[in-house]
Protein backbone atom coordinates (compact mmCIF):
# COMPACT_ATOMS: atom_id res chain seq x y z
CA UNK A 1 0.00 0.00 0.00
CA UNK A 2 1.47 3.33 -1.04
CA UNK A 3 1.75 5.89 1.75
CA UNK A 4 0.92 9.34 0.61
CA UNK A 5 2.69 12.28 2.16
CA UNK A 6 0.22 14.59 3.81
CA UNK A 7 1.16 18.21 4.16
CA UNK A 8 -0.62 20.75 6.27
CA UNK A 9 -1.11 24.29 4.95
CA UNK A 10 -2.19 25.95 8.20
CA UNK A 11 -1.93 25.09 11.86
CA UNK A 12 -3.44 26.40 15.07
CA UNK A 13 -1.07 27.13 17.94
CA UNK A 14 -1.62 25.00 21.05
CA UNK A 15 1.33 26.32 23.04
CA UNK A 16 4.30 28.63 22.55
CA UNK A 17 7.56 28.04 24.42
CA UNK A 18 9.70 31.16 23.81
CA UNK A 19 12.69 29.58 25.59
CA UNK A 20 12.30 26.07 24.20
CA UNK A 21 11.54 22.99 26.27
CA UNK A 22 12.38 23.14 29.99
CA UNK A 23 13.91 19.63 29.80
CA UNK A 24 16.31 20.72 27.02
CA UNK A 25 19.69 20.75 28.82
CA UNK A 26 21.51 22.85 26.21
CA UNK A 27 22.63 26.35 27.18
CA UNK A 28 19.89 28.94 26.67
CA UNK A 29 21.68 30.65 23.75
CA UNK A 30 21.50 27.34 21.81
CA UNK A 31 17.81 26.67 22.51
CA UNK A 32 15.16 27.65 20.00
CA UNK A 33 11.62 28.77 20.64
CA UNK A 34 9.08 26.00 20.02
CA UNK A 35 5.47 26.13 18.86
CA UNK A 36 3.25 23.12 19.45
CA UNK A 37 0.42 23.23 16.92
CA UNK A 38 -2.38 21.22 15.33
CA UNK A 39 -2.69 21.10 11.55
CA UNK A 40 -6.07 22.28 10.30
CA UNK A 41 -6.49 19.89 7.39
CA UNK A 42 -5.49 16.52 8.84
CA UNK A 43 -5.31 17.17 12.61
CA UNK A 44 -1.57 16.48 12.65
CA UNK A 45 0.26 17.41 15.87
CA UNK A 46 3.30 19.43 14.82
CA UNK A 47 6.39 20.93 16.36
CA UNK A 48 7.33 24.23 14.73
CA UNK A 49 10.18 26.68 15.09
CA UNK A 50 9.06 30.32 14.79
CA UNK A 51 11.16 32.96 13.07
CA UNK A 52 13.50 34.92 15.36
CA UNK A 53 11.68 37.55 17.40
CA UNK A 54 8.22 36.19 16.53
CA UNK A 55 5.81 35.49 19.36
CA UNK A 56 2.55 33.61 18.84
CA UNK A 57 -0.47 32.96 21.05
CA UNK A 58 -2.56 29.84 21.62
CA UNK A 59 -5.46 29.69 19.10
CA UNK A 60 -3.47 31.76 16.60
CA UNK A 61 -3.48 30.35 13.09
CA UNK A 62 -0.11 30.17 11.33
CA UNK A 63 0.72 29.39 7.71
CA UNK A 64 3.06 26.39 7.35
CA UNK A 65 2.63 25.49 3.68
CA UNK A 66 5.13 25.78 0.84
CA UNK A 67 6.49 29.21 0.02
CA UNK A 68 6.96 32.29 2.19
CA UNK A 69 5.85 31.89 5.79
CA UNK A 70 5.44 35.01 7.86
CA UNK A 71 5.81 33.51 11.35
CA UNK A 72 7.19 29.97 11.08
CA UNK A 73 10.84 29.39 10.21
CA UNK A 74 10.58 25.61 9.80
CA UNK A 75 8.68 22.50 10.84
CA UNK A 76 10.63 20.18 13.12
CA UNK A 77 8.18 17.36 12.43
CA UNK A 78 5.25 15.47 13.85
CA UNK A 79 4.80 15.75 17.58
CA UNK A 80 4.06 12.65 19.66
CA UNK A 81 1.07 13.20 21.96
CA UNK A 82 3.16 12.40 25.05
CA UNK A 83 5.41 15.41 24.31
CA UNK A 84 2.55 17.91 24.49
CA UNK A 85 2.91 20.46 27.26
CA UNK A 86 0.17 20.68 29.90
CA UNK A 87 -1.08 23.86 28.20
CA UNK A 88 -1.16 22.20 24.76
CA UNK A 89 -3.07 19.19 26.16
CA UNK A 90 -5.63 21.53 27.70
CA UNK A 91 -6.04 23.57 24.51
CA UNK A 92 -6.22 20.54 22.20
CA UNK A 93 -9.88 19.73 22.86
CA UNK A 94 -10.93 23.38 22.48
CA UNK A 95 -9.00 23.77 19.22
CA UNK A 96 -10.47 20.53 17.78
CA UNK A 97 -13.96 21.67 18.81
CA UNK A 98 -13.46 25.03 17.07
CA UNK A 99 -12.13 23.31 13.94
CA UNK A 100 -15.09 20.92 13.75
CA UNK A 101 -17.56 23.71 14.46
CA UNK A 102 -15.96 25.97 11.86
CA UNK A 103 -15.91 23.29 9.18
CA UNK A 104 -19.29 21.64 9.71
CA UNK A 105 -19.77 20.87 6.01
CA UNK A 106 -16.70 18.59 5.94
CA UNK A 107 -18.11 16.43 8.73
CA UNK A 108 -21.66 16.48 7.39
CA UNK A 109 -20.18 15.18 4.13
CA UNK A 110 -18.69 12.31 6.17
CA UNK A 111 -22.16 11.37 7.46
CA UNK A 112 -23.55 11.65 3.92
CA UNK A 113 -20.79 9.63 2.24
CA UNK A 114 -19.46 7.14 4.84
CA UNK A 115 -19.02 3.65 3.39
CA UNK A 116 -18.65 0.09 4.71
CA UNK A 117 -15.11 -0.87 5.74
CA UNK A 118 -15.83 -4.61 5.54
CA UNK A 119 -18.95 -6.73 5.22
CA UNK A 120 -19.35 -6.52 9.00
CA UNK A 121 -18.15 -3.01 9.81
CA UNK A 122 -19.19 0.44 8.59
CA UNK A 123 -17.24 3.71 8.94
CA UNK A 124 -20.15 5.19 10.91
CA UNK A 125 -19.68 2.51 13.58
CA UNK A 126 -16.20 3.89 14.28
CA UNK A 127 -17.80 6.98 15.83
CA UNK A 128 -18.07 6.75 19.63
CA UNK A 129 -21.59 5.90 20.78
CA UNK A 130 -22.80 4.80 17.33
CA UNK A 131 -23.72 1.17 16.87
CA UNK A 132 -25.55 -0.78 14.19
CA UNK A 133 -28.95 0.73 15.08
CA UNK A 134 -27.78 4.34 14.61
CA UNK A 135 -25.81 3.35 11.52
CA UNK A 136 -28.92 1.89 9.83
CA UNK A 137 -31.00 4.91 10.82
CA UNK A 138 -28.39 7.29 9.37
CA UNK A 139 -28.17 5.26 6.14
CA UNK A 140 -31.98 5.26 5.78
CA UNK A 141 -32.31 8.98 6.58
CA UNK A 142 -29.62 9.99 4.08
CA UNK A 143 -31.36 8.01 1.31
CA UNK A 144 -34.30 10.44 1.53
CA UNK A 145 -32.03 13.46 1.26
CA UNK A 146 -28.48 14.33 2.33
CA UNK A 147 -27.96 15.80 5.78
CA UNK A 148 -27.45 19.55 5.83
CA UNK A 149 -26.14 20.18 9.37
CA UNK A 150 -25.44 18.59 12.75
CA UNK A 151 -28.88 19.82 13.85
CA UNK A 152 -30.46 18.13 10.82
CA UNK A 153 -28.83 14.79 11.78
CA UNK A 154 -30.10 15.11 15.37
CA UNK A 155 -33.60 15.93 14.13
CA UNK A 156 -33.83 13.05 11.63
CA UNK A 157 -32.05 10.25 13.55
CA UNK A 158 -33.85 9.12 16.72
CA UNK A 159 -31.83 9.17 19.97
CA UNK A 160 -28.71 10.18 18.07
CA UNK A 161 -25.83 11.23 20.33
CA UNK A 162 -24.75 14.81 19.57
CA UNK A 163 -23.05 14.35 16.16
CA UNK A 164 -20.65 17.28 16.64
CA UNK A 165 -19.44 15.99 20.03
CA UNK A 166 -19.18 12.48 18.56
CA UNK A 167 -16.89 13.73 15.76
CA UNK A 168 -14.77 15.70 18.26
CA UNK A 169 -14.39 12.62 20.49
CA UNK A 170 -13.38 10.48 17.50
CA UNK A 171 -10.76 13.00 16.35
CA UNK A 172 -9.27 13.22 19.85
CA UNK A 173 -9.16 9.39 20.08
CA UNK A 174 -7.37 9.24 16.71
CA UNK A 175 -4.88 11.94 17.76
CA UNK A 176 -4.13 9.96 20.93
CA UNK A 177 -3.27 7.04 18.67
CA UNK A 178 -5.49 4.33 20.09
CA UNK A 179 -7.44 3.74 16.89
CA UNK A 180 -6.66 1.18 14.18
CA UNK A 181 -8.88 2.81 11.57
CA UNK A 182 -8.30 6.50 10.89
CA UNK A 183 -11.14 8.60 9.52
CA UNK A 184 -10.00 12.16 10.14
CA UNK A 185 -6.39 12.13 11.41
CA UNK A 186 -3.47 11.18 9.19
CA UNK A 187 -1.11 8.62 10.72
Amino acid sequence: MERRIVREENAVVLDFLPNGYPFDKRPSHKKTAIVQALGKGHFTLLELVPKKGIFVQPYEEVYIGEGKRDKVHHILGKLPIDRLTATAKTELEFVVRDMVHGNEKRFIDFFNNAQPLTTRMHQLELLPGLGKKHMWEILEARKDKPFESFADIKKRVKLMPDPEKTIIRRILEEIEGGEKHRIFVEA
